[in-house]
């Protein structure tokens, strides 16, 4: 009866110590996880990104849009891969906007879907990196 009590105890004291070094192991990768994620510096940024000049087309509408980007890779080298298909990203620009409205490109929402969509179909191009982010520097339609 005691032998039992004693090995119960045991047990229950192992299994506690066993599941507080699970816990600690978790939260301490977690959090190396989280400090490895640096996010670049402006410079870095910079570097890795690519100037799309205005390209001027036609909407779906018959307005006009004129739009200038600039496209935010992964990497020095998929910046580099962009600029040598400038060709293919402003076919891809002119053809997306030449499937849009005015309605389609207004407010946020239109801006943000048109973004993401570019940058969904560059990214099926692009073969030494990813890209990031697409930003809209310049905007008129009429």
């Amino acid at each position: 009866m005691k032998n039992n009590k004693l090995l119960t105890v045991m047990l229950i004291i192992l299994l506690t110590i066993t599941l507080i070094g699970v816990v600690v192991f978790v939260l301490l990768t977690q959090f190396n996880k989280q400090s490895a994620e640096v996010e670049p510096s402006i410079d870095e940024i910079v570097e890795a990104s690519v100037d799309v000049p205005q390209i001027t087309t036609n909407l779906a509408d018959n307005s006009i849009a004129m739009i200038s980007l600039k496209i935010q890779t992964d990497s020095k080298k998929a910046a580099e891969e962009l600029t040598k298909r400038d060709f293919q990203t402003k076919n891809i620009v002119i053809t997306l906007l030449s499937e849009m409205t005015k309605e389609d490109l207004k407010g946020k929402d239109g801006k943000l879907s048109f973004e993401s969509t570019l940058k969904s179909q560059l990214n099926e191009l692009m073969q030494e990196g990813k890209v990031q982010q697409v930003y809209i520097t310049s905007y008129i339609i009429q």
